[in-house]
């Protein structure tokens, strides 16, 4: 996997980021490894990532990360699912769900699936295996 460079408002690329560590007891009953999500991006200059916790969301610009270092790849090598996408641009509001990192990384995304609630889904519907719409695969 190379990294692609962001040119421009509609050509930005991001991955998704999916990991299995939580903090959150209650999130274990989620498929392992797809407990928590966040969002890497590449503006040509740096990395930043946008990470919805449940105290807080950590914004981080990597200055320590050369640009052309593949990052995603990185990520894949240690244990993480890493699923590259397109940043969509709406003009109407997304729908009104809960806050969740997966609401957060759909924001980002400008993805209004509204069947989309966890990490596994948004996954499953970002490698393309199926549109989602109705499914609820809480899979553990």
């Amino acid at each position: 996997m190379s990294a692609h460079i962001l040119q421009g408002d509609h050509d930005q690329n991001a991955w998704v980021v999916f990991s299995g560590q939580t903090d959150l007891s209650w999130l274990k009953i989620f498929k392992p490894g797809f407990r928590h999500c966040f969002v890497l991006l590449n503006d040509g200059s740096r990395w930043v990532s946008f990470d919805p916790l449940s105290n807080h969301t950590e914004i981080s610009v990597h200055h320590h990360v050369p640009p052309e270092f593949d990052l995603p790849y990185w990520m894949e090598g240690r244990g993480y699912s890493v699923v590259e996408t397109s940043i969509e641009r709406h003009k109407k509001p997304a729908p009104f769900m809960p806050f969740t990192c997966v609401e957060a990384v759909k924001r980002v995304l400008g993805l209004h699936k509204r069947f989309i609630f966890t990490p596994w889904q948004l996954y499953r519907f970002l490698q393309g295996q199926h549109s989602n719409k109705g499914e609820y695969s809480w899979e553990v």
